[in-house]
């Protein structure tokens, strides 16, 4: 049975489970943090934040009890911030840069990002306002990180915006990929509000390429912005995918946070495929609903694994196992098409491959089996294809090809996000994603001025 002590299996106390893992910070201590900064005029944090984020200039109004400022300055930088208070991997970025490492410890940058948010979206305030109107139409293809920050800048700017988005809600991954212990809906959901407070039209349930054409979207708008993210889980390519018990991480995460939560896992077995951040979630969510034991399997070591360390961490506190090396060959299961067993090889690490990975190869007659009732995959994702193709835009196995603008083949069509992400760089950030889509907001807008000036 699981452990009890720390996880409940009753369907009442599971959705405790999924209550945010990181406490937030109480006013005295978000002002006695704040104090710590030393407030460095040439700050490397900034430099760390990808989107610029003036750290020192939101802590120092938090000191002062500036709460709307603060919150007003962190969202100028970043139209996602109050999710990237949570998601980001602060110690790679903007604390790592912290020149108090050297000394004691780093600002806690994160929590104080999250305590000015939180206080902004406690008291329903609405940061920004839209631009004066230019007379210029924007299409942006996805509601996700990058297509909201994109969106949100070029309402900022004067132009009409209308985002597409497939799904119920826009907010892409915050919305529906990353865990409610991590990232509530609520905060996905505010942040969409802050977009749509300019006016932007979102248009969800409407997938561009189905319900309409990509040259209707050429022919009705003066520019598009592609931030389509990224597409399902693949197949692993290997008997017993079929059976019952396997799931898709994405969709997974997605069910958790979207539909009740039920009692299917508790007492069971499970093993995740793959090693990125994807995989973690769909790792520690089992743990949550209660999953007797949990294990990632991993063909190549832990250097090579794609997921933060404070994510991989987080797995390990929660008791998640992980086996690396290791290569599923086969899913087996019982005579009820249930899943029963996975069968597996040894793998040893061979010569970089062109993404600069030492590949895996197999350890022949290594075959081992581990019984587990369920699987769960996490090998990536799949692109948007044909999408790209109706735009007829240039790309690399689905990776869009752009200029530093973010202009890709079509001068009417940019992309941003994890469109243009390229393959073998590990899992793209949501403030990277950010910043993406504030480039070619920005982009846009400079053609436009450009094209004014030579009337």
């Amino acid at each position: 049975m699981p452990n009890t002590d720390k996880f409940h299996i009753s369907l009442t106390d599971l959705s405790s489970n999924f209550h945010e893992v990181e406490p937030a910070l109480t006013n005295r201590e978000a002002v006695e943090e704040a104090n710590r900064c030393l407030y460095c005029y040439d700050a490397p944090c900034i430099t760390a934040c990808p989107t610029g984020i003036d750290i020192p200039k939101f802590i120092k109004k938090i000191a002062s009890g500036n709460m709307k400022g603060s919150a007003t300055t962190i969202m100028d930088s970043n139209p996602v911030g109050a999710s990237c208070a949570r998601v980001c991997p602060t110690d790679e970025l903007c604390e790592g840069a912290c020149v108090l490492n050297h000394s004691t410890k780093p600002i806690m940058i994160g929590n104080l990002q999250r305590h000015a948010t939180d206080w902004a979206i406690q008291n329903d305030q609405i940061l920004f306002q839209k631009g004066e109107s230019n007379g210029k139409t924007v299409a942006v293809i996805g509601g996700g990180p990058a297509g909201l920050s994109a969106a949100r800048e070029l309402a900022r700017l004067g132009y009409d915006v209308t985002i597409y988005e497939a799904s119920e809600k826009a907010g892409g991954l915050n919305t529906y990929g990353i865990v409610s212990f991590r990232l509530p809906q609520k905060i996905s959901y505010w942040e969409i509000d802050q977009v749509k407070s300019l006016d932007v039209k979102i248009k969800t349930n409407t997938a561009v390429g189905k319900d309409i054409s990509a040259e209707e979207i050429l022919s009705n708008y003066d520019r598009v912005v592609m931030a389509v993210g990224m597409s399902s889980v693949p197949n692993l390519g290997i008997e017993g995918e079929e059976l019952e018990g396997v799931y898709d991480a994405i969709e997974f995460v997605k069910d958790t946070k979207t539909k009740p939560l039920t009692d299917q896992f508790v007492g069971k077995k499970v093993v995740v495929i793959g090693a990125g951040n994807t995989a973690i979630d769909g790792a520690t969510c089992s743990v949550r609903l209660g999953a007797e034991n949990v294990k990632i399997l991993y063909r190549r070591t832990q250097e090579e694994m794609t997921a933060y360390d404070f994510e991989y961490e987080f797995a390990k506190q929660d008791g998640v196992e992980f086996r690396w090396l290791t290569q599923p060959v086969k899913i087996h299961g019982d005579a009820g098409g249930n899943v029963r067993a996975i069968e597996c090889l040894r793998m040893e690490l061979g010569q970089p491959g062109a993404d600069g990975r030492r590949r895996p190869k197999p350890i022949e007659g290594s075959n081992f089996m581990i019984p587990v009732d369920a699987v769960i995959k996490a090998i990536g994702q799949t692109r948007h294809l044909s999408l790209i193709e109706q735009f007829e835009l240039e790309h690399a196995d689905g990776v869009v090809q752009v200029s530093e603008t973010y202009r890709t083949s079509n001068p009417k069509v940019f992309a941003c996000g994890d469109l243009v992400f390229g393959k073998g760089k590990g899992e793209a950030m949501v403030v990277t994603a950010a910043q993406q889509g504030k480039n070619a907001a920005y982009a846009i807008h400079e053609q436009f001025t450009q094209e004014s000036l030579t009337v």
